[in-house]
């Protein structure tokens, strides 16, 4: 795994090619991709925020976390830390997918394209408070 990586990381800076990001969530403001690079309890009072705002008017009852890769399990434990946290008033739905990434290309029009797709696992949660009976 560890000599594949690398084998990347050296033929990009041979072939001068560049990654290109994944296709992009829609932007609204419930729909959150969580990251390994902020702090978890970051993220998780970040969230926790947005659902509490939902009480207000004109606001979101729901919210849609995202983890790509090893962001999955970080994705995870906030959606369970939000609904351990809600008493009972929030509930959870997951989804997985698997999403297309590492599609390289040269950075000048002078080399022939080379196009590698990768396969990454996602997840998508949608945390959204229930009413009470």
């Amino acid at each position: 795994w560890a000599e594949g990586r690398e084998s990347i990381c050296k033929l990009s800076v041979l072939s001068g090619l560049r990654k290109r990001l994944p296709h992009r969530l829609p932007r609204r403001p419930n729909n959150i991709c969580v990251n390994m690079k902020t702090d978890f309890k970051d993220q998780q009072a970040r969230y926790q925020k947005l659902l509490d705002k939902a009480r207000g008017q004109n606001a979101c009852t729901e919210i849609y976390i995202h983890g790509l890769g090893l962001a999955i399990n970080r994705a995870i434990n906030i959606a369970l830390q939000l609904q351990a946290g809600s008493f009972g008033s929030l509930q959870v739905a997951a989804n997985t997918s698997t999403v297309e990434l590492d599609e390289l290309e040269p950075e000048t029009d002078t080399r022939e394209p080379l196009t590698r797709i990768c396969n990454n696992s996602a997840i998508h949660i949608r945390v959204f408070r229930v009413t009470p009976k």
